[in-house]
């Protein structure tokens, strides 16, 4: 995936929507864990070296699966490459739960699906669709599938 540099560290400066100092593994050959500061901003995950302000990667939170390992551990996994896991041990199971929940909810399509959904329920209540005041009622992307036309 393409990025701006400049334009993605200015997003890791970003208020972060849940941060912690979490124990996590990269999916290189040999890694250990290793405590890092872990920050979530819209549908990135950014990772910190504890001491350090830059980070040292980032994770897309899109077509991926984010799964319990343990009481404790989490792992994300890409669906392109599900061998390729990133495994975080959290202090506590609430911890750990929070984060899964908190990582689910950030993907686009999650917010997508969301807003198809409530777009829906206004629809039933109204009888109008909320977003055609903003013009945007018949694009693709607010559509649960393609119509036929």
């Amino acid at each position: 995936m393409r990025y701006n540099e400049r334009e993605l560290l200015c997003l890791a400066r970003q208020p972060a929507e849940k941060a912690a100092e979490i124990l996590m593994r990269v999916p290189k050959k040999g890694s250990g864990l290793k405590r890092r500061l872990v920050k979530l901003v819209v549908n990135f995950l950014f990772y910190f070296r504890t001491d350090e302000a830059e980070p040292i990667g980032a994770l897309l939170l899109e077509h991926c699966r984010i799964t319990k390992e343990e009481e404790n551990v989490f792992s994300i996994s890409f669906i392109e490459e599900p061998e390729r896991k990133y495994c975080f041990e959290c202090d506590s199971e609430e911890q750990c739960q929070e984060w899964i929940e908190a990582l689910k909810r950030a993907s686009y399509e999650f917010m997508r699906r969301s807003l198809i959904f409530y777009r829906n329920e206004i629809q039933k209540m109204t009888g109008k669709d909320p977003l055609e005041q903003y013009g945007i009622s018949e694009e693709a992307r607010f559509q649960l599938a393609t119509r036929k036309q």
